[in-house]
């Protein structure tokens, strides 16, 4: 049975979502969006309920860390994956990355991991709810096979591993047409 890196990112704006403080971020999301569905190892995405694009998967929950404050949704993400090499190319190369350089215009600065990575099974597709109780499990215990980051990783079979680096920067170079 083949696994699949499920990844959960999460974050809150600091204005209220429609707020011009946050023009830089939504510019970026369609691009990114596009970027994510011709990126290497990329798999699928999670839609959003009220969003033309993919399905969601199942309904989007937050962590305690989200507060309504009128807006009616923070920024998350939920995708899935061939390997963690090709996240990480994708998540730290390129417009994505461009865009994380500016997360501090737009984002609190988080006291909670802003992103979850664990495996999923074969042709299983992670639900929203899944993906919050792994963030949880990050935030509370650290990295585990249970849920990890890029800088402590484990293996589809529970064991730490080690990213290929010269991976990462093939498959980011094959992002931008290299």
């Amino acid at each position: 049975m083949s696994h699949r890196l499920a990844l959960y990112t999460f974050g809150v704006f600091i204005e209220p979502a429609d707020s011009p403080a946050n023009d830089g971020f939504t510019q970026r999301n369609d691009p990114i969006l596009a970027a994510v569905e011709q990126a290497a190892g990329f798999i699928a995405r999670s839609g959003y309920a009220d969003d033309p694009g993919p399905d969601s998967w199942w309904q989007e929950v937050y962590p305690e860390f989200y507060t309504e404050r009128g807006d009616g949704w923070s920024p998350a993400t939920l995708s899935l994956w061939t390997d963690m090499e090709s996240a990480m190319a994708f998540s730290y190369f390129g417009l994505h990355a461009e865009a994380l350089s500016h997360g501090r215009e737009w984002f609190f600065k988080p006291q909670w991991p802003p992103y979850a990575a664990w495996w999923v099974a074969g042709g299983a597709v992670p639900k929203w709810t899944e993906a919050v109780r792994r963030h949880r499990h990050l935030h509370r215990l650290g990295p585990t096979a249970t849920a990890f980051n890029f800088k402590r990783p484990f293996d589809a079979v529970g064991q730490p591993a080690e990213l290929d680096r010269d991976e990462i920067k093939r498959l980011a170079a094959l992002n931008q047409g290299g």
